[in-house]
């Protein structure tokens, strides 16, 4: 193992392009980096808040979520984080045009709902997007979270689980008849039978493996 590049802030999410660059998240500067394979970076877009998570699209766009941002302590050269950034105003699914850069925000709610800080996404076949809100703490206080979906074509987000602990990382099965959730604060890895594409199966959740610490 090699190292590619060093000196991000806090990168999560990578996603490897069809030129065999990878973009990444760094959430501790509010931007998605774009890395060459030789080591060279470039900005690919400036989101700010905290992208966390980020997948590209049917329509060739990187989708994100955002968790609207964090304070961090840095420890060394680490970076950890310590709550919610100053100035937070929710979480948000963006949209970001990696010929131009151009960030579009395309949901901060479900239903009227704020979204509070999304943290991992995955597309289905038909287009669909599943993703996870992470929430926030707050002193002794935690969003309580879930796990959403909103259909191919820009439909309007509905909560598909609710309560989910911290849900974090989220993806699907090969044959897409289930949706996999990760909790971080349980250390559990959670299966949800589909019946139809976005749509959860009557049976509900099961825990496919607990662990020991955090699961992401």
């Amino acid at each position: 193992m090699s190292e590619i590049a060093g000196g991000l802030r806090f990168p999560e999410g990578p996603v490897v392009l069809p030129d065999g660059d990878i973009l990444v998240c760094e959430i501790a500067a509010g931007r998605i980096a774009r890395i060459a394979p030789d080591g060279a970076r470039s900005v690919a877009a400036e989101t700010g808040g905290g992208p966390n998570g980020a997948a590209l699209g049917p329509d060739g766009r990187l989708w994100v979520c955002n968790n609207g941002g964090m304070e961090w302590f840095d420890r060394d050269g680490r970076l950890f984080p310590i709550g919610c950034a100053r100035g937070y105003e929710g979480g948000s699914i963006q949209r970001v045009d990696l010929e131009t850069g151009a960030v579009e925000t395309v949901w901060r709610d479900c239903g009227g709902e704020p979204l509070k800080g999304p943290n991992d996404l995955v597309f289905d076949r038909t287009g669909g997007l599943w993703f996870t809100d992470n929430g926030k703490e707050r002193g002794r206080v935690r969003d309580v979270t879930g796990l959403f979906y909103a259909p191919a074509g820009g439909g309007p987000v509905r909560e598909a689980v609710w309560p989910l602990n911290a849900p974090n990382g989220v993806g699907l099965s090969p044959e897409e008849g289930c949706v996999y959730v990760a909790e971080t604060q349980t250390a559990r890895l959670i299966a949800f039978d589909l019946e139809a594409p976005g749509i959860i199966a009557g049976s509900g959740g099961r825990t496919v493996r607990g662990h020991r610490g955090r699961c992401l």
